[in-house]
């Protein structure tokens, strides 16, 4: 476990320990009635710590003795969290077990849905029916490993669901030096069976074409924020970043 997650669980525990003067009074009263917090003062309290944040919204966390303050900093957006005495401000993830449910995660994931019509499909590879019903994108880089361990996963969707599609377009990093020629032989020849290949480390061979797609994508990728893979684009807008297993896919794709 990170070591800030521990310091956010510990906080937690704190505060419930002293609810009395915090969210709940000795008489049961519900303080939060009492706190309060303006956008205008939680952009000054935190421009202390990083002068170029900008405040979405806020509203009170489920534990009913802290803010949350939606933030967008440097174009990505996501939770943070602020005590009632207004001094402690927590980066990290709240959970709730019953439910089981990582709701800083879901939080971030609702503040940074993309406008999925924005993003062209042309130069896509499709693994599943085109008439599918939900359309995933997914970003992938042809020598990146935690893509190749998604990519069987994709398989086993597919397989189980046939009104999923997912829609992988070729978004090579710079961290993998091979990546790009890989990413525009792949894209010439529209060849899932190519980037198989690539992931099972064997030879493909060289792009037959210029595939400007590639570059597309990458620029298209930093205007949309994504820096890594995988990352998969929900039909909704949802951004999942990195590996999840069929069963998880299959959840968060839904059934709707």
């Amino acid at each position: 476990m990170r070591y800030d997650r521990i310091v956010v669980l510990v906080l937690v525990l704190l505060l419930f320990s002293a609810s009395h003067s915090y969210g709940f009074s000795s008489r049961g009263e519900n303080c939060a009635k009492c706190h309060t917090l303006k956008k205008e003062e939680a952009a000054a309290l935190l421009k202390q710590i990083a002068p170029t944040i900008k405040v979405l919204d806020i509203k009170m966390t489920p534990l009913k003795a802290m803010w949350e303050i939606d933030i967008d900093s440097n174009g990505r957006k996501g939770p943070v969290y602020l005590d009632f005495t207004k001094r402690y401000l927590i980066t990290g993830q709240i959970v709730d077990i019953k439910a089981k449910k990582n709701l800083t995660r879901e939080r971030e994931e609702d503040l940074n849905r993309i406008n999925v019509s924005q993003i062209p499909l042309g130069d896509a590879l499709v693994m599943g029916d085109r008439n599918a019903k939900k359309k995933i994108i997914v970003f992938t880089d042809p020598e990146c490993p935690f893509c190749a361990k998604i990519h069987q996963e994709l398989k086993k969707v597919v397989a189980e669901r046939k009104d999923i599609a997912f829609y992988i377009k070729m978004f090579p990093l710079p961290i993998h030096k091979d990546a790009a020629a890989k990413a525009r032989a792949i894209v010439c020849e529209k060849s899932l069976a190519l980037l198989d290949a690539a992931f099972e480390k064997k030879a493909i061979p060289k792009a037959r074409c210029k595939a400007p797609a590639v570059d597309d994508n990458i620029k298209l990728g930093k205007k949309l924020g994504i820096s890594g893979t995988p990352t998969l684009i929900m039909p909704d807008g949802r951004v999942v970043s990195g590996y999840r297993d069929a069963k998880t896919l299959e959840a968060l794709i839904g059934k709707n």
